[in-house]
């Protein structure tokens, strides 16, 4: 064997002629045809064949094995690849038990429009063949139905011949706009029975996904026409592709419709921030100050897949948009509507829509710049309003006997800065509740990759992870900007960024504490006449404080705890330079509060 120390993969020895002779083998030919370059996975032995089949038919290549700690981790770092990349990566769930343990990440995964191709197992179909107790208790008679409603479609095929279909639809459905996850249950019987039959994988370009539906003329024209008569016009830049090529059009189309733009720090880079018509830094949990105001003001609005459309102007307003809707012409394109259902309400708010544009953003700018035809409207940008990297970009610091999470950001941004200075370029995987606009440097799509889509607290380390392995050959320095919390119930995810000598940075702010529900705690009190000085109990991470920085070097990073802006701004400075270099370190910082 070899041990694979210089990649981090396995070498499996003496694999001679390899023979189709099972059905996990025709499994594991239909995903190799798929051109996936990786599978995450906690071994299980309900998909004993096909690991078997992974191994020694295929060799461990194409795909290759990413072993991980725990299947919540595997599937985020499937995520975290396909945010990455925009292309899908598989990952393997044991039984009916693993399922359950990675289903927030499949949630996860499902509200970030994230393309992950996941394999499950169950034991025996025919009951007569189960071993008993433990295989017993490892089938379930409608698995895909613990996840079914989030993710894009689930399938139990049957015959070999039937999981060549299964898995050949469930690569097309996650890929097809808008992209999101996909489960296929594999029965130990079809995994571990001999072929009796030769079966065919077919050529898999014929089972590509289609292209997204392209918006009408008469859509473009109504389009060009409301914007021809705006005064003040608005993009909203939302859930878009990581394609450079779509980055420069959505450019060209911001400065032929002479508008403002708008980006939102949940979602990934969009925009490029130092542009003169992006007046405005990252929007946060909430509009506030100019960008409300430029809403406010705005007559036309073109929302690009923006996330939570009602819910940002009800923000903005005070008011429901189906009571009192915004008073602008608002244009909407998006194709999300079609993974609605009564599961959970992640289709938002319902937006007051004047033109609605049944198309992916990518697809939507392309056609709508065909259709200008190179012509240009006048820049009409709001009165009085400064580009906000103009003068001093971060607000002073007030001295204190903890760092603040503002601290961090300000430092943060120097150190960044000095890292493309020296012409390196940055990938921000993710950045914590709270974290400013301002501290950003957004020039590249892969700049900055959102936050997390479901707000799952744990998700945060094995996502980096995932974004580091798909970026580990591009010269990229990978850094995530995640909580205590989040850290702490993901942290074992960082052993498979060992176990693959992958490249990355994570930034960890501690206040010891789960502060978000400290404040939500004293909202409580306040609300019900009731001591303030309570909303601590319950929430805190201490007594004994978690060793932050002993659990990092426990999965094979190095680590160090700052708690003053000198030892941060020098920490910042050597991680980056460490992990350019290929290192893996954890920074803790201790902050105060929230």
């Amino acid at each position: 064997m070899d041990s694979g120390k210089d990649t981090g993969i396995d070498r499996p020895a003496n694999l001679g002629n390899r023979q189709m002779g099972w059905g996990s083998d025709v499994i594991a030919e239909t995903v190799r045809q798929l051109d996936l370059d990786y599978i995450a996975l906690v071994p299980g032995a309900s998909y004993r064949g096909f690991h078997d089949s992974l191994v020694n038919y295929l060799g461990n290549e194409s795909p290759r094995m990413v072993v991980c700690l725990h299947e919540e981790h595997a599937v985020a770092i499937a995520d975290g690849y396909g945010k990455a990349l925009d292309r899908p990566m598989a990952a393997a769930i044991h039984s009916n038990v693993g399922l359950l343990h990675a289903s927030m990440a499949i949630f996860n995964a499902w509200a970030g429009r994230s393309p992950v191709i996941i394999f499950g197992a169950t034991g025996h179909v025919d009951a007569h063949r189960r071993r008993p107790w433990i295989e017993w208790l490892h089938t379930s008679k409608d698995q895909g139905g613990i996840i079914r409603d989030f993710v894009k479609w689930d399938d139990q095929p049957a015959s070999p011949e039937a999981a060549v279909e299964s898995i050949l639809r469930a690569n097309q459905i996650a890929r097809t706009q808008p992209q999101g996850p996909v489960y296929v249950c594999l029965d130990v019987g079809l995994q571990e029975d001999e072929l009796k039959r030769p079966v065919q994988i077919p050529p898999v370009h014929r089972y590509a996904p289609p292209a997204s539906p392209a918006p009408s003329k008469e859509s473009l024209e109504a389009v060009r026409a409301a914007f021809a008569k705006a005064k003040l016009p608005v993009i909203m830049v939302g859930r878009v592709s990581r394609d450079a090529h779509a980055w420069a059009r959505r450019v060209k189309l911001a400065e032929a419709l002479g508008a403002t733009v708008i980006t939102s720090s949940h979602n990934s880079a969009a925009f490029p921030a130092d542009h003169p018509q992006h007046l405005m830094p990252l929007g946060g949990e909430r509009p506030d100050g100019p960008d409300a105001q430029l809403i406010k003001q705005a007559d036309v609005i073109l929302s690009l897949d923006w996330l939570d459309l009602a819910g940002f102007f009800r923000l903005v307003t005070n008011e429901s948009q189906s009571q009192k809707p915004l008073d602008a012409t608002i244009i909407q394109v998006s194709l999300d509507s079609y993974l609605f259902n009564g599961f959970n309400p992640y289709n938002q708010a319902l937006a007051a829509v004047d033109i609605d544009v049944l198309s992916d953003p990518d697809t939507f700018v392309t056609a709508m710049l065909e259709h200008l035809n190179g012509a240009t409207m006048p820049k009409r940008l709001p009165a009085g309003v400064t580009h906000w990297l103009t003068g001093e970009r971060a607000p002073a610091g007030k001295p204190g006997d903890k760092l603040t999470k503002t601290d961090l950001a300000r430092a943060w941004m120097k150190a960044h800065d000095a890292a493309l200075a020296k012409g390196r370029k940055v990938t921000v995987t993710r950045t914590f509740l709270g974290w400013p606009g301002w501290a950003s440097n957004i020039s590249d799509p892969l700049d900055y990759l959102g936050k997390d889509s479901g707000g799952a607290v744990g998700n945060g380390p094995g996502h980096s992870v995932g974004v580091a392995l798909a970026l580990k050959d591009s010269g990229r320095v990978v850094v995530g900007l995640i909580g205590d919390g989040d850290y702490l119930m993901g942290v074992s995810a960082l052993w498979t960024a060992s176990r693959m000598r992958l490249p990355l940075l994570l930034i960890v702010a501690n206040n010891n504490s789960y502060f978000n529900d400290e404040v939500h705690q004293e909202r409580m009190a306040v609300q019900r006449s009731r001591p303030v000085e309570n909303k601590w109990i319950g929430q805190r991470i201490a007594d004994p404080a978690p060793d932050i920085v002993g659990f990092a070097k426990a999965q094979g990073f190095d680590g160090e705890t700052v708690s003053t802006q000198a030892a941060l701004d020098a920490a910042l400075a050597r991680g980056i330079e460490a992990v350019a270099a290929g290192g893996r370190v954890v920074i803790e910082v201790q902050i105060a509060g929230g």
